[in-house]
């Protein structure tokens, strides 16, 4: 059974999300985004819809069981893939963020993840490329010198070269602070970089003219730890087209995600890659978090739309596998009913839409909160974005790369042993999907981020934002959904208390004891703000009902009515999880971290 063009992401949702629940109508009227509205949105959404169901989907099976290959020399990698990108590239979505001057669209960052999010959830492999590239090409646009700028965005933003960042060393993995990769000035003022990379996506192909290394390095005799560490655009090819000093030396085979080159790269094997200081010496790690906040937030959506397309593949097959009979039907003459009927197998479908649908909502409010912190009318209302989505970028990180992972669990089991099989794909987006939970900041690593960094450290102030913004969702809940927005309130609450608790205990000399369970806390937090993106879209589809849009039978009824009945199951069903994880984390309970390593046996 092959994955098709309506097992991907249901337009109607993405249309829903974006100007029932986002206000997208409300970007419009800022100088940037002046040049766009509804039309030329639904345009760029037709049109990545098809470019994604054409070029991207049709080819996701064939690179999963034809990864790419090294001889040697060159990598190799299924010609459809290139011709995907060039399709891609051609059409605009490279540079569709960009600004005016370097050739891009000014689309709100809402709508470009919007577009993307069909890419990804067609064939998150290929989705991959452009994804680094503009990640890479951001970073430059940001921090880079104009005759970087100059020498870079124009090919990169084209498509012509690619873009990857080289953090992870074998040695260091996650900690940063023990990279050992270096970086010797010359007189000139450019760089000889040496070192190793390990895990570098997109790290060598023959898909563009040229891969620009975003490679962060330590420059001789600067400082230990972090604060020497710097960042450097090391290019495979130079201006004068010869090669650079950077090697691939070996690619990595894994469990899924195939399609994109997993690659251990040498810089200096004969001396020193040439590389380009971008921005000050020493702060190169302020710079790539930068790509790597945009890439958590990208990764979060890959996942939730993986999540997604499990959902619809596994809700197409339930609807068409006949199989069983209702409990009182007792008569085995009767025929047999499509799996979709059986009440388990709903369980099932609700359960992975409320994650998935609750995933894609979260990730598209970050991509809101990225336009308001940029071009928001007032100082103050860019800065309370920048501070909501500096919160959130953990959780949009990790709580659909976690639940929307358990969609594609569900989807496989809702397939039965055909599920287990390579002959359906709902087996190849669960491989695909967990490498989410892992790479950009594995879950445990997020979670110290946001009850280390985003949450003690802060005090709570921009916790007491977010509290604020869910409260005015809880006021503007219409009376259908009273018993909902009232839970909400509840969960708000016990969020607050349970930081206190934390709080208290952080602040009395007990840090790793506050700490010690902070993936509770992250799952803990992560469903109450999901719990809330289901309170908005309920309340957005019971004023579409009351407005006329959603009256009768009709698919756009059973569409509301669908939202309406999700939010009740997550609020329902997994929104109370959020009890025993409150009274865990209040208790300071130290079973784990207190377990003897040599107990383990």
């Amino acid at each position: 059974m092959t994955q098709t063009a309506t097992t991907l992401i249901d337009r109607r949702d993405v249309d829903f999300l974006l100007h029932d629940v986002l206000a997208l109508d409300a970007l419009f009227g800022r100088e940037r985004h002046a040049e766009h509205d509804r039309q030329t949105v639904a345009a760029m959404l037709d049109t990545a819809e098809k470019l994604a169901a054409d070029h991207f989907l049709p080819h996701a099976a064939k690179l999963d069981a034809q990864e790419p290959t090294f001889d040697g020399e060159d990598v190799h990698i299924i010609p459809e893939v290139k011709a995907a990108l060039d399709a891609y590239s051609a059409a605009g979505f490279m540079s569709a963020h960009a600004d005016y001057d370097w050739g891009g669209m000014q689309l709100p960052h809402t709508v470009s993840m919007a577009c993307s999010a069909f890419f990804s959830a067609a064939n998150i492999s290929t989705a991959g490329y452009p994804f680094l590239t503009r990640g890479a090409a951001n970073v430059i646009a940001k921090f880079g010198t104009d005759e970087q700028k100059q020498a870079y965005l124009p090919n990169m933003l084209s498509g012509r070269w690619f873009g990857t960042m080289a953090l992870t060393e074998p040695g260091a993995g996650s900690g940063l602070a023990d990279l050992k990769t270096t970086a010797v000035p010359g007189d000139d003022g450019i760089y000889k970089v040496t070192g190793n990379k390990i895990f570098i996506s997109a790290g060598e192909h023959g898909l563009s003219e040229n891969i620009v290394h975003l490679v962060l390095a330590r420059i001789k005799g600067a400082p230990a730890g972090v604060k020497g560490i710097s960042l450097f655009i090391v290019p495979k090819i130079l201006a004068d087209g010869t090669r650079n000093d950077v090697r691939l030396a070996g690619l990595i085979h894994k469990m899924g995600y195939r399609g994109t080159t997993s690659t251990m790269l040498n810089f200096g094997e004969a001396g020193g890659a040439t590389g380009y200081l971008v921005g000050e010496a020493h702060k190169g790690l302020t710079y790539m978090f930068h790509m790597m906040n945009e890439a958590r937030v990208g990764v979060g959506l890959g996942a939730a739309v993986l999540g997604y397309a499990g959902y619809r593949t596994a809700l197409d097959y339930a609807r068409t596998r006949l199989q069983g009979r209702p409990p009182a039907a007792k008569d085995p003459n009767l025929p047999p009913v499509p799996i979709v009927e059986h009440a388990d197998v709903k369980r099932m479908l609700l359960a992975a839409k409320s994650y998935a649908e609750g995933a894609l909502a979260l990730c598209l409010y970050g991509a809101r909160l990225v336009d308001d912190s940029e071009t928001a009318e007032t100082p103050e209302a860019r800065d309370r974005a920048f501070q909501l989505l500096d919160l959130l970028t953990p959780m949009i990180k990790s709580w659909p790369s976690q639940w929307a992972l358990a969609a594609n669990d569900l989807a496989i089991q809702v397939h039965g042993g055909y599920g287990y099989t390579r002959e359906y794909p709902v087996e190849r987006l669960y491989r695909d999907n967990r490498l989410n939970p892992i790479h950009e900041g594995t879950f445990g690593i997020q979670a110290l981020d946001l009850l280390g960094r985003k949450v003690l450290a802060d005090r709570g102030r921009a916790l007491a934002l977010l509290s604020e913004e869910m409260m005015a969702t809880v006021r503007a809940a219409p009376p259908a959904l009273a018993q909902e927005a009232a839970e909400l309130t509840s969960a708000i609450g016990m969020v607050s208390e349970t930081v206190a608790v934390l709080g208290r205990a952080a602040a009395g000399n007990q840090l790793e004891q506050a700490l010690a369970n902070a993936a509770v806390f992250l799952e803990m937090l992560g469903h109450v703000v999901v719990a809330w993106m289901w309170l908005r879209q309920a309340t957005a589809a019971e004023a579409a009902i009351h407005a006329g849009s959603g009256t009768g039978s009709g698919p756009r009824a059973a569409f509301l009515d669908g939202k309406i009945r999700a939010c009740r199951y997550f609020f329902r069903w997994e929104l109370p999880r959020i009890g025993a994880q409150a009274i865990l984390l209040q208790r300071l309970d130290q079973t784990c971290a207190e377990m003897p390593v040599e107990s383990f046996g």
